[in-house]
């Protein structure tokens, strides 16, 4: 891991983003590298240009607005403890799609590994994001680590 100087995590702001910064502050401290974290917020619903009521489509999205926010907050708290601890962090936003704007960050700040949540553990995380981590990993010039979130327990039955 010697030639891993920058290491870029993103982060859709879902619940299991701060995972995978987590990841990347670990990684980081053990090997001495540069962190960036990337926010990329998209809008998923693509209801501004949407001429119809829905309000239940409306109401989730304002609850996903609410999640995002959270998450974020949560990993803003994990970054200032890490710079008080003296780990240097860049922490980047970007709106618009997000296999363009990561490829454009890696490419930019010259990434050596990409630390990215896995998505296929559900129907709604494929609705919000589809395919990007599928056609990310064909064209980045940067290795990946893709987190994946630990399965559910499997309660006993006797």
């Amino acid at each position: 891991m010697h030639d891993v100087k920058r290491i870029l995590v993103v982060s859709r702001s879902t619940k299991y983003s701060s995972k995978g910064v987590h990841y990347g502050i670990s990684l980081a401290r053990a090997i001495g590298a540069e962190l960036f974290v990337l926010h990329v917020f998209d809008d998923v619903f693509r209801l501004e240009h949407w001429q119809l009521p829905i309000p239940s489509l409306r109401a989730f999205e304002e609850e996903y607005r609410a999640m995002q926010e959270r998450v974020k907050e949560e990993i803003d708290e994990m970054i200032r403890s890490e710079h008080a601890k003296g780990l240097r962090i860049q922490v980047l936003m970007r709106d618009g799609n997000p296999e363009r704007e990561i490829l454009e960050v890696v490419e930019e700040n010259k990434i050596d590994l990409l630390i990215i949540i896995a998505y296929t553990e559900g129907r709604l995380e494929h609705f919000l994001f589809g395919r990007t981590n599928e056609e990310l990993h064909r064209k980045l010039p940067c290795s990946v680590l893709f987190v994946k979130k630990e399965p559910a327990k499997i309660p006993y039955r006797e």
